[in-house]
């Protein structure tokens, strides 16, 4: 048995006995809250730490490419909605919320888009984002009331993050969204949750339990950052802001990033570095000057 299926085995032995019977289950049968499968963490040298959480580590992936179906749905969706204006909102709490405001706000100066195209909300507002703010989960209206700030449209898409799966600040925005005919989809690392139950398209990474007992900051967050990552590049990719395999619509933002778009236009047009560093610097991006020097 090679050591790949033996990860998938451990992780299935892990969720056989897993389930979820709405918001008021209890902690223990959520596999994010099972005991981890290392005992005696304080006892154990750095380089056994170190070891045995890249072993959990390695589970991550291939918990995520199961979800490769639901993924590929949910991003066709998604490009066929932006294409006609709409918009991606992340919604979550906590650390969940925390990568959707992550990934929202690379995408400027990776794709050259808009700001307002993919938004992240977090429970609690900016404030959030660096300290826990009380309460704020679960209040189950919040998150539907900011989306309503927003003139969230059936062109958009809200997709829902929690890795208990039971956030009530995610539960009450998708509940609503689907009500009002709004595509919706859950990122979750239990199955069959409250949050999954609510969406059009979920998406279930389980990982298994946590390397330290409940910290879902560790394999469920790395699988809900490659989910995230997966849906917005391939988004933006069929969106036509990636040309080959280069980003040439970046945002020139430092010298590093101008140097990089300069190499790109040498490497496409044969140019000579001061000739495409100059072209770019004039046209602002390295699309638009490919295709001024193209159409010249």
């Amino acid at each position: 048995m090679s050591q790949l299926e033996n990860i998938e085995n451990k992780i299935q032995d892990e969720t056989n006995s897993a389930s979820l019977q709405g918001l008021g289950v209890r902690g223990s049968s959520l596999v994010t809250e099972q005991s981890s499968l290392h005992t005696n963490l304080d006892k154990k040298t750095v380089g056994q730490l170190l070891t045995e959480m890249n072993e959990e580590d390695q589970k991550v992936a291939l918990a995520v490419q199961k979800n490769i179906p639901q993924i590929e749905e949910l991003v066709t969706k998604i490009v066929e909605r932006m294409k006609r204006g709409g918009r991606i909102f992340y919604v979550g709490a906590g650390t969940s919320g925390r990568l959707g405001v992550l990934d929202a706000s690379e995408i400027p100066p990776t794709f050259g888009m808009p700001s307002n195209l993919v938004v992240g909300l977090i429970a609690g507002g900016e404030s959030a984002l660096r300290k826990p703010v009380e309460n704020a989960e679960d209040d189950t209206e919040k998150a539907w009331q900011e989306l309503l700030q927003h003139n969230i449209n059936q062109n958009d898409t809200v997709i829902g993050i929690a890795a208990s799966g039971t956030t009530p600040y995610v539960v009450g925005a998708l509940r609503n969204a689907r009500a009002n005919g709004i595509l919706t989809a859950s990122i979750a690392c239990n199955p069959d949750s409250p949050i999954a139950r609510e969406a059009d398209i979920r998406i279930e990474a389980i990982v298994g339990p946590e390397f330290v007992t409940g910290s879902t900051r560790l394999k469920s967050g790395t699988a809900q950052k490659l989910v995230l990552n997966m849906i917005t590049t391939t988004t933006m990719i069929k969106l036509g802001r990636v040309k080959g395999n280069k980003m040439v619509n970046m945002q020139l933002s430092n010298s590093k990033l101008i140097d990089r778009g300069t190499r790109m236009i040498t490497e496409e047009l044969g140019l000579e570095y001061d000739r495409a560093k100059n072209l770019l610097l004039i046209h602002g991006s390295v699309k638009k000057a490919i295709d001024a020097y193209l159409n010249r």
